[in-house]
C-alpha cells in the first residue's frame, strides 16, 4: 500500500566513472531498490570522473539506507554523502521572526522604541482593548502543546514536539497569514499548564492547543475557555472534526443519503473521537455507536472516565454490546481515529450498500483504502496519497483568520459547523464525486471562506468586538 514519498528524500551525491552507461546504471540501481528517482544533477565532469546529485523518494530511513547501499555496490561508484532532505529543511528551525517597520535611523528608533513607544504604552494602560490594535495581539496565536500526544508519536515531550509546532506555525502564516508561535511546556500537570497559558494570554489573540494526551486535554481546554478573553481551540480535537464532518457532508452528497438516516460507527474516542461525536450529534444523526479499545461504549458499561461515560449517554440508542466487528455490520458509515488494520475487507461488506469509510489513522488507517474501495462508495484517509485527505489544515488557519478578524472573545459550535459548512461548499455540486469530497488544502478559496464563516457567525452570536471599541487616536481600523 505505502509508496516512496517525500517524507523520506535523500540526495545522494555519487562519484562514478564517466561512462556512456552511467547514468543509467545509477537510475537502475535506485529502481530496483523500490526508489524513486526525483532529481538526476551533474555536479562536476571530468576526464576521469563524473560527480552527480541524485536525489530519491524512500519509504523509511532503513529503506534510504537500502537504495545507498545499491548505489554504492556499483562498480567504480563511490556515494560519498548522504543528506536527508527532511532534516535539511528543519536545519535551524522553519520559522523567525521578521520587523514589520523600517529601522534605518534615529528617527525610525525613536518611533518604534524609547521614546515613543512610552505614549504607546500609556494608551494601552488606559484601555487595555487597545491591545489588539496597537500590538502583535491582534494577529498571533499561541501553539501550546506539553509533547504528550504528538502525530502517531505518542509522548515524546516538549523539546521533540518543537518541529511539529514550528511547522503548525509556518501553516499558519502560509494559508491565512496569522502570526502562530510555538509554546512547549516541560510540565504534563494539569494545573501547571493551566495557569502558564493563563500568564502568557495577554500577548495572544488565540490559544491553539495542541497534542495533549486525553483526557487532561478535554479539562485543560475548558477551564481555559472559562477563564481567559481569547478563544481556546484544541485543533486535534475541533480542527479533525470540522474537517470530518465537512468531507461527511459532501460524501452523503455523493451516495444520496441524508445524515438523518445513518448510522454511524466512531472507532476512536479520544480527543479526535469526542469531538467528532459532539459535532455529528447536532447534525442529528439515526444513531452514532462509538467503539475504543475496550469495546463498544455503552451506558452502564464499567470503568468509564467522565468524558467517556458523557459519549455512553448520549450515543448508541439500542445499547449495543461487543467489539468493532459486531458495531460496523449495517452502518451506513464508518469514521476511525484509532488504531491501524483493526478492519477487514469482510467489515466493509457487512455494512449497508453506499458505505460511506473515513479510515483516518496516521500513518497507517484502519483498513488498507485500496480494500476498502472495493465495497465503499467513498473512501477518506488522513494520508496525501489517496484521495480524499481529512487534513486539519483545511481547518485550522481559516478558523483562526475568523477569530482574530472579528477579535471574538470565545469560539462555539456553531462557528465550527459553520467552518465544516464552509470547506464542504469549496467544492461545487458539480464537482463532488467520490474521489473528491474536500478541497486541496492548498486552494486559497479554503482560508478565506472558512474565515468568513467564522466572523459572520461570532458577529451574529455578539462574540465579536464592537467595530469601533478603539480608544487610540490614528487611522481607522481597516
Amino acid at each position: 500500500m505505502a509508496m516512496p514519498g517525500p517524507g523520506y528524500s535523500i540526495t545522494m551525491r555519487i562519484a562514478a566513472p564517466p561512462s556512456a552507461t552511467a547514468a543509467g546504471d545509477l537510475t537502475t540501481a535506485v529502481g530496483k531498490a523500490g526508489g524513486v528517482i526525483t532529481a538526476f544533477d551533474v555536479v562536476e565532469s571530468a576526464a576521469g570522473l563524473m560527480v552527480v546529485d541524485l536525489s530519491a523518494n524512500a519509504l523509511s530511513a532503513d529503506h534510504a539506507g537500502l537504495i545507498t547501499e545499491a548505489v554504492g555496490s556499483l562498480p567504480g561508484v563511490e556515494v560519498r554523502k548522504v543528506s536527508d532532505r527532511t532534516f535539511l529543511v528543519h536545519l535551524g528551525g522553519k520559522i523567525e521572526v521578521t520587523s514589520k517597520v523600517p529601522l534605518r535611523n534615529r528617527d525610525d528608533l525613536s518611533r518604534a522604541y524609547t521614546p515613543g513607544v512610552a505614549r504607546v504604552c500609556r494608551a494601552i494602560a488606559d484601555n487595555p482593548d487597545d491591545a489588539r490594535r496597537l500590538t502583535i495581539k491582534r494577529n498571533t496565536v499561541a501553539v501550546v502543546t506539553d509533547g504528550t500526544a504528538v502525530l502517531g508519536l505518542g509522548n515524546i515531550g516538549p523539546a521533540a514536539a518543537l518541529p511539529v509546532m514550528e511547522g503548525k506555525a509556518a501553516l499558519f502564516k502560509k494559508f491565512a497569514g496569522v502570526d502562530a508561535w510555538p509554546v512547549c511546556l516541560d510540565t504534563t500537570d494539569t494545573e501547571e499548564i493551566i495557569r502558564t497559558v493563563q500568564l502568557i494570554a495577554p500577548v495572544y489573540g488565540g490559544i491553539n492547543l495542541e497534542d495533549i494526551a486525553a483526557p487532561r486535554c478535554f479539562e485543560i481546554e475548558r477551564r481555559l475557555r472559562g477563564m481567559l478573553d481569547i478563544p481556546v481551540f484544541h485543533d486535534d480535537q475541533h480542527g479533525t472534526a470540522i474537517v470530518v464532518v465537512a468531507a461527511l457532508r459532501n460524501a452523503l452528497r455523493v451516495v444520496g443519503k441524508d445524515i438523518t438516516n445513518c448510522r454511524i460507527v466512531v472507532s476512536g474516542v479520544g480527543a479526535a473521537g469526542n469531538a467528532i461525536i459532539r459535532l455529528l450529534l447536532k447534525q442529528t444523526p439515526a444513531d452514532i455507536v462509538a467503539v475504543d479499545i475496550n469495546g463498544i461504549v455503552h451506558r452502564g458499561r464499567e470503568g468509564m472516565d467522565p468524558n467517556l461515560a458523557e459519549v455512553a449517554g448520549k450515543t448508541n440508542k439500542d445499547a449495543q454490546t461487543g467489539t468493532i466487528h459486531d458495531a460496523i455490520v449495517g452502518a451506513d458509515v464508518f469514521i476511525g481515529v484509532s488504531a491501524p488494520n483493526i478492519l477487514t475487507g469482510a467489515d466493509i461488506r457487512a455494512m449497508n450498500s453506499d458505505a460511506v469509510v473515513f479510515a483516518l489513522a496516521n500513518p497507517d488507517p484502519e483498513i488498507d483504502p485500496l480494500e476498502a474501495q472495493q465495497y465503499a462508495a467513498v473512501v477518506a484517509t488522513g494520508r496525501s496519497d489517496f484521495p480524499n485527505q481529512i487534513n486539519n489544515v483545511l481547518a485550522f488557519p481559516g478558523v483562526f483568520r475568523g477569530l482574530l478578524d472579528a477579535q471574538a472573545h470565545n469560539i462555539t459550535d456553531d462557528m465550527l459547523l459553520a467552518a465544516a459548512a464552509a470547506i464542504a461548499d469549496v467544492v461545487a455540486p458539480d464537482q463532488v464525486n467520490a474521489s473528491y469530497i474536500v478541497p486541496s488544502v492548498f486552494d486559497a478559496k479554503v482560508s478565506k471562506a472558512v474565515a468568513a464563516a467564522v466572523s459572520r457567525v461570532a458577529h451574529e452570536q455578539g462574540h465579536a468586538a464592537p467595530a469601533a471599541s478603539f480608544s487610540s487616536v490614528g487611522e481607522d481600523d481597516d
